[in-house]
């Protein structure tokens, strides 16, 4: 059975971090690229961060970049999101999807019909 399974999400004071991580299971792990989303309620769903199916290319939504890193780790089957300075407009659900497109546009699709999606994460941030 294909799975993604996120965890670390929490609440978490402005500028504080979290590490948001991504299990991978029933599928290659190696042969997909692999995302972080976010939605958070009344907004459209936003490629925050995709990485390479080799971890050598990464790209990250302009709301992020300096502050969010994608990496992957092939021996666990897992992707992490490291998550600094978090501001309050960074709160939302947080999902990982999985996909054989390039990463930029994995990260800039629109659609649900990745090959793979994990059920969320929810992220809060006070302010």
């Amino acid at each position: 059975e294909v799975q993604l399974v996120e965890s670390g999400g929490g609440l978490v004071q402005a500028g504080g971090s979290l590490r948001l991580s991504c299990a991978a299971s029933g599928f290659t792990f190696d042969d997909y690229v692999i995302g972080w989303f976010r939605q958070a309620p009344g907004k459209e769903r936003e490629g925050v961060a995709c990485v390479s199916k080799s971890d050598d290319e990464t790209y990250y939504a302009d709301s992020v970049k300096g502050r969010f890193t994608i990496s992957r780790d092939s021996a666990k089957n897992t992707v992490y999101l490291q998550m600094n300075s978090l501001k309050p407009e960074d709160a939302g659900l947080y999902y990982c999807g999985a996909d054989r497109r390039a990463v930029r546009a994995l990260c800039e699709s629109q659609t649900w019909a990745l090959d793979a999606w994990g059920q969320g994460t929810r992220v809060d941030v006070s302010s």
